[in-house]
């Protein structure tokens, strides 16, 4: 199997999985809003609260989870710069976090680490994705 093909199928399982990771967050957040919150021990004391969740994780989520499926289908390579950015966006929220309001518990340290990995593992492929397509860009010339 050569170095390109290697690539291409790396970064379509990076995309895939992240497709699923958000799928499996929105539709969960869309069901029962409480147990998305549950996960950092926060009580939604209201139906604003329980609407705003549902929104955020579960709505916006879904979009973004089918602007990931189409971008998986039509430009990997815009796929893999909108999760490079979306991961490190994550791992930068952490970090002000950090920074402004002192050390996060178990479950944002475990996910700072994660965020961050995605959002580096998404920049080499980005990077070797990129080489890829100037290869052939340049091989057809």
């Amino acid at each position: 199997m050569n170095a390109q093909k290697i690539i291409k199928i790396s970064s379509r399982v990076y995309i895939g999985f992240s497709i699923l990771s958000l799928a499996y967050v929105s539709i969960s957040s869309i069901w029962n809003p409480q147990a998305t919150m549950d996960l950092v021990s926060t009580q939604l004391p209201n139906t604003d609260a329980i609407s705003s969740i549902r929104g955020i994780y579960g709505g916006v989520g879904l979009l973004i989870t089918f602007l990931l499926i189409y971008l998986l289908l039509t430009d990997i390579g815009k796929a893999l710069f909108f999760l490079l950015l979306f991961w490190a966006a994550y791992s930068i929220s952490r970090l002000i976090t950090i920074w402004v309001d002192g050390p996060l518990g178990s479950f944002g340290s475990q996910w700072l680490i994660i965020e961050s990995t995605f959002s580096i593992l998404g920049f080499v492929l980005l990077l070797l994705y990129a080489g890829i397509k100037k290869e052939t860009n340049v091989s057809q010339q």
